[in-house]
Order: C-alpha cells, then sequence, then structure tokens
C-alpha cells in the first residue's frame, strides 16, 4: 500500500489526458495532432502512466489500439476527473469574464431591462448574469454573487456600497379589492388591513407606521408566498416600485402609496477582491436612476418631485 501510495503522486493529468486521446482517436499518431505535442512525448505520457499504475492499460498491435480490462476501469475514472478539471480552470479563467449581480426579489425593477441591453452594449467582454436567491445580501453572503441590489435593512458596514437610487413605496393588493379603483392609497389606511410581511428579504416593517397604529401582519417566506397571500384577498403588500415593475401578476393591482418613506437602493459587494466591472455596473445603475428622477439622496418622503443630488461615491 505505502508503495502505491508513493507512485500516486507521479500521477499527472497530462498522463490521464494521453490515454483518453488515444482511444478515442484510435491511433498514437492521431493523438499526438489532437493534443499537439509529438508521438514520442504521447508514448511516453502512456508508459508513465502504466509505471505509476503499476498496470498494462492498452492492448497495441499493428493497426488497433484498445483498453485493456484495466485500461477501460482507468477511463471511466479518467473522463469525468478530466472534465472536472477543465471545468475548474474555466469557472477560474471565467472569474473576471462573467459579472454576477444578486438580488432577493427584484434586480432593478424597471430599470432591469435597459441596464442589460447598455452593459451588453457597453462590455461585451463581460458577461452579465443577473441571479435571485432568497436571502437579506441577495446571494453575496453565499459567494454566488459579485454584486448585489440591496434594498431590505441591511447593515452596510461589512461591505463596500454605493447608493444608486430610490424608489416610491406601492400598495399591492387584490384587484377585485375595493381599493383598486382608487389612484393611491395612505400609508395610515393600511394599518386597518392585514399586512404579508417577508422578515428575512422584505422591506416593509410595522415600524413604518406609528406603535398603536400598526396593521394585523401574516409572515410569508418569499416573493411567490407573497404574491399568493396577496391575490387570495387575504393581505395586502407595501413594496419598492421595483416589485410593481417586475412582478405584474393577474389578480394583482399596484398603487402608489402616500405619505411614505421611499426605499433606498443600494450595490453592494465584499471589500476584499472586489470584480473589475464592479464600479461600472454602480456608474451604469445611477445613471438609469437619475434619468428617472430616482437620484440617491431623494428627500424622505415622495412628494412627486425629487432633488437633484450628485451621485455618491462608493463607500469602502
Amino acid at each position: 500500500m505505502d508503495g502505491r501510495r508513493r507512485n500516486s503522486t507521479g500521477l499527472e493529468l497530462k498522463h490521464l489526458r494521453c490515454l483518453v486521446a488515444i482511444v478515442d482517436t484510435g491511433s498514437f499518431t492521431d493523438a499526438a495532432l489532437e493534443l499537439g505535442i509529438s508521438q514520442a512525448a504521447v508514448s511516453r505520457n502512456l508508459l508513465a502512466l502504466e509505471q505509476v499504475l503499476g498496470v498494462r492499460l492498452l492492448h497495441r498491435t499493428s493497426r488497433t489500439v484498445a483498453p485493456t480490462t484495466a485500461g477501460v476501469q482507468i477511463l471511466a475514472r479518467a473522463r469525468p476527473l478530466l472534465a472536472g478539471a477543465d471545468e475548474l480552470v474555466a469557472e477560474a479563467t471565467a472569474g473576471h469574464s462573467r459579472l454576477h449581480i444578486g438580488h432577493a426579489w427584484s434586480a432593478f425593477g424597471r430599470h432591469t431591462t435597459e441596464f442589460q441591453r447598455r452593459w451588453l452594449h457597453d462590455h461585451p467582454e463581460t458577461e452579465l448574469r443577473l441571479i435571485r436567491h432568497n436571502s437579506s445580501t441577495g446571494g453575496l453572503v453565499e459567494g454566488l454573487c459579485d454584486l448585489a441590489v440591496i434594498r431590505a435593512p441591511l447593515d452596510l458596514k461589512p461591505w463596500s456600497h454605493a447608493l444608486v437610487g430610490h424608489e416610491r413605496r406601492y400598495l399591492a393588493l387584490a384587484s377585485d379589492d375595493r381599493w383598486a379603483r382608487r389612484r393611491s392609497i395612505r400609508l395610515d389606511e393600511v394599518a386597518t388591513r392585514t399586512l404579508a410581511l417577508d422578515r428575512r428579504t422584505g422591506t416593509t416593517a410595522v415600524n413604518l407606521w406609528p406603535e398603536g397604529e400598526r396593521p394585523a401582519v401574516e409572515y410569508i417566506h418569499d416573493i411567490d408566498d407573497w404574491l399568493a397571500a396577496i391575490a387570495s384577498g387575504r393581505c395586502i403588500g407595501v413594496t419598492p416600485e421595483a416589485t410593481a415593475a417586475q412582478y405584474r401578476r393577474d389578480g394583482i393591482t399596484y398603487r402608489p402609496l402616500r405619505d411614505a418613506e421611499p426605499v433606498p437602493v443600494h450595490l453592494v459587494w465584499r471589500r476584499q477582491d472586489p470584480h473589475p466591472a464592479t464600479h461600472a455596473a454602480v456608474a451604469l445603475a445611477i445613471d438609469l436612476y437619475r434619468e428617472n428622477g430616482q437620484v440617491p439622496g431623494a428627500p424622505a418622503r415622495t412628494t412627486g418631485r425629487e432633488s437633484s443630488a450628485q451621485a455618491p461615491k462608493p463607500t469602502t
């Protein structure tokens, strides 16, 4: 056993690649062409592999090459091992050629499509992928994304972040609800209804209302539960404009909520080793929100007029 363990340290991926290439192409000559090395190098790699494993791997004649019983077994293990190594290299080298932006409920709301189109036009070298993950950091803590769109209350001190804009709050209700015929709803009126809340990723908390004047609450788990509770008519929901833009459903109506504080929208990323395209993504998001009057530094309550503040610098 000790001898086998010592010999295994000499096993290299190039040895396995040569074995697979020989069997797949049917000859040492064609294997050399496929791998871009000399035929002598193919022979040396196969010999080294047989010495490491201590078994003969191929039956060779002047016209044919076929794996031995041991060779068949080694091939069955070698193929997934090589595929896994190739995937590892591809993922590592694609790290900076692909930008993942995570979000819990909605990405950039009504700006999402325009963000994707402009990104493709301005940064074709970096593939953009949007990922929905039902966590408070939109998949950032879990390592699923490079940046995350955050609207829910979150301690931003551990992260680098930038405020990209603000969004009005909307009321979501069943389309046959009596309030659906109105153009807008006052915040204090919501206290008379049952409110669907997501404690983990939602942007709404009962402290929007004074103590003693707060609505009844039904807690839900994710956006799908939230939509179902509202469509059924048993609950209403308070949400940022992005939800109203991205989750239009039959049976659900959205109406502007008056006298409610707007929701700040942040892009958040890790302090260490940020993606090279981070600041380009932040700049594009700020531009889109500014173009639609949802600028960073908006007033505390939505009144239909937004201030023209300068875009903030990312905070680290």
